[in-house]
């Protein structure tokens, strides 16, 4: 080292620490040894406001990571009569690689993803790409040779047929062809590649795998596993070959975290075609629901799939006649498909808000909330591609894949045609966001199971919500909100303690947009409660919102407006907000009655997916099909009870 680099390099020492001293003088004067030992011994730490990262030393979530818990691929027996792609292609594709559709499409997202579950049908996991291949060992099933022979026989017609045959045998209490050695290696190669797409810090390949039970009636669940595949292939994906009564799978569920020491959890689907049984007040046959039961569905049900590709699940009109956005992507005709019609009474046992209700009046009884669930969103797309953006919506499954009349095909046939459910109807999907500590899988499971995520119906807009007493006007200026938020309060996922002498709880709330998406039109706090007379009741507070806007008597607040420009699928921001920030303090408290708040932020009017598809392909279509959309977050709750 030169004499002059050597002396450069003393004077930064002798600067470095007194700037880590945080003293504000210092010599610029070569230091020897034991000039540096004296200076250590006399220098008092003291650490001055500005000589410190404000980031230093957080502990708490710093960022949301966006994902899709809900994907089949190629693997699943009714999306593997359709999509060619495989898991290894959905994680290259969420990961922010180009892959090749089905149908021969160049496919990729705007932004990758930060985690995916590629969660496909345990029923006869693994079938479709090895009776495809000829494998011998399905194939030595007599039903496995025959379906094998006609899907591979060139007859086009007998093709679709079989695979029609096929979707429809999974309705059967015994599956057509029984081979757990193939299912157990189908398995096994899943979460080998899961393990292999894993990268910490970078991507979360998060096992899992669908339980599908009641397949008119939508009773399914994503199970997901913190671990890898060490403690996952020491079980096998549960079907409804084992039992189609979900708490036979809580069962399940809780035998192998026993015998493994692994940790898992399910995420209850999309309850909208339920036709009521989703959230039932009864146990699944129809008994009266235990304790017992309540707490296995909240020990192992903390989410619930508020949002997705076959309609939102948040809210609907005829329960909630006064929430003006209440009536968004509903699907509310029948069952899947369309065996059963639904009725008014069945609608209180299928939705996210009446759910969260109901779970207080059953542990008012119980002693347990079993439907005390946070929010995420998700795709459930059978195309091996989580796509959520509006413009860049490949279907629900490979045959409406982007084509000039996609809007029309059927997507789910019904006996009755007016039952039917076309191509127009499918919602975009939706994400899930997460506010974890760092992308790893255990991180991402440890927010879920604490319920800090939000849904979204696909826009990445960044979302705050926390629940306290002490928050002030002030907190709302602040540039790093989570500082107050967990110093002051709880997360969205959380529990209110008791109020101190009767204290109304106050919220902090922000929004900021997603920089793709359109501007923000309010941030909502919805309210859920069960009155003195065990009654439940909602109310929903306009608290933040954009432009000079006021509110009337009755706390409603004008249209934002519209800037779509239907013609050309474009918008102009000159509406709305780039971000939303505001305290919030609830005016009508009753510190002895149980409740809970979640904010729910809605964004501009932009085009959707339809207004894309009629301006890429020069299409009209009716007037009925919607050519805007208004994208939305919905927070998991935060929770008060009584002391």
């Amino acid at each position: 080292m030169h004499k002059t680099s050597l002396k450069g390099w003393r004077n930064s020492l002798r600067a470095a620490v007194y700037l880590t001293t945080g003293l504000v003088a210092f010599s610029v004067g070569p230091v020897t040894a034991q000039e540096f030992q004296t200076e250590q011994e006399n220098t008092q730490v003291v650490l001055a406001p500005d000589a410190f990262s404000p980031y230093a030393g957080r502990n708490f979530p710093q960022i949301p990571l966006w994902g899709d818990s809900h994907l089949h691929t190629a693997v699943s027996v009714d999306a593997g009569t359709m999509t060619r792609l495989t898991q290894e292609q959905a994680f290259r594709f969420a990961r922010g690689e180009e892959v090749t559709t089905t149908h021969g499409l160049r496919a990729k997202l705007s932004r990758p993803l930060d985690w995916l579950v590629v969660s496909d049908h345990a029923e006869m996991y693994g079938l479709m790409p090895q009776l495809l291949a000829g494998d011998a060992e399905v194939l030595s099933n007599e039903q496995g040779k025959i379906w094998y022979e006609a899907l591979t026989s060139g007859d086009a017609q007998l093709a679709f047929d079989t695979a029609m045959e096929i979707v429809a045998s999974l309705s059967g209490d015994e599956p057509p062809i029984d081979n757990p050695k193939a299912i157990k290696h189908a398995w096994e190669e899943y979460t080998e590649l899961a393990d292999s797409y894993n990268e910490p810090g970078v991507f979360s390949a998060i096992i899992g795998y669908e339980y599908t039970t009641e397949g008119a009636n939508n009773l399914h669940r994503n199970v997901l596993f913190r671990d890898g595949r060490f403690r996952a292939n020491q079980t096998r994906p549960f079907s409804q070959y084992d039992s189609k009564n979900p708490e036979d799978l809580w069962a399940f569920l809780a035998e192998y975290e026993e015998r493994t020491g692994g940790e898992v959890l399910a995420i209850a689907h999309n309850g909208n075609l339920s036709n009521g049984r989703m959230f039932s007040f009864n146990a699944y046959d129809g008994s009266e629901l235990t304790e017992e039961i309540a707490n296995l569905r909240t020990r192992f049900e903390p989410l619930y799939e508020a949002t997705q590709i076959k309609g939102d699940g948040e809210a609907h009109p005829f329960l909630s006649p006064d929430d003006e956005f209440a009536d968004f992507d509903t699907w509310d005709a029948a069952n899947l498909n369309g065996t059963e019609l639904k009725v008014p009474e069945m609608l209180a046992g299928e939705y996210a808000r009446e759910a969260l209700k109901r779970g207080m009046v059953i542990e008012q009884k119980l002693g347990v909330n079993p439907f005390k669930f946070g929010m995420v969103g998700a795709t459930d797309a059978h195309t091996g591609m989580a796509t959520a953006q509006e413009d860049n919506f490949f279907g629900k499954h490979s045959g409406v894949e982007p084509e000039p009349n996609r809007w029309e095909h059927l997507v789910i046939e019904a006996p009755d045609p007016e039952l039917s459910i076309y191509g127009w109807k499918q919602a975009a999907g939706g994400l899930g966001a997460v506010w974890a500590t760092e992308n790893t899988r255990a991180a991402i499971f440890d927010a879920m199971q604490r319920k800090e995520t939000y849904a979204t119906t696909g826009s990445r807009m960044l979302v705050r919500f926390f629940g306290g007493y002490d928050f002030i006007p002030e907190d709302a200026t602040l540039r790093l909100p989570a500082d107050a938020g967990y110093k002051k309060g709880v997360p969205m996922g959380g529990d209110l303690g008791a109020a101190t002498h009767g204290r109304a709880p106050n919220f902090l709330l922000a929004a900021l947009k997603d920089p793709l998406s359109g501007n923000l039109d309010r941030i909502q706090i919805v309210k859920g409660w069960v009155d003195a007379d065990g009654a439940t009741q909602e109310k929903i507070y306009n608290v933040v919102w954009s432009g000079d806007r006021a509110l009337d008597a009755d706390g409603k607040l004008p249209d934002v407006g519209n800037t779509v420009d239907i013609e050309n699928a474009t918008w102009t921001n000159t509406i709305g907000a780039a971000e939303l920030i505001g305290v919030w303090q609830d005016p009508d408290f009753d510190p002895s009655l149980q409740a809970f708040y979640y904010a729910r932020v809605i964004e501009i009017p932009t085009p959707r997916w339809t207004a894309y598809e009629a301006k890429r392909f020069g299409v009209e279509m009716p007037d009925y099909v919607p050519m805007t959309t208004t994208e939305r977050a919905y927070t998991s709750p935060i929770w008060y009870t009584p002391g």
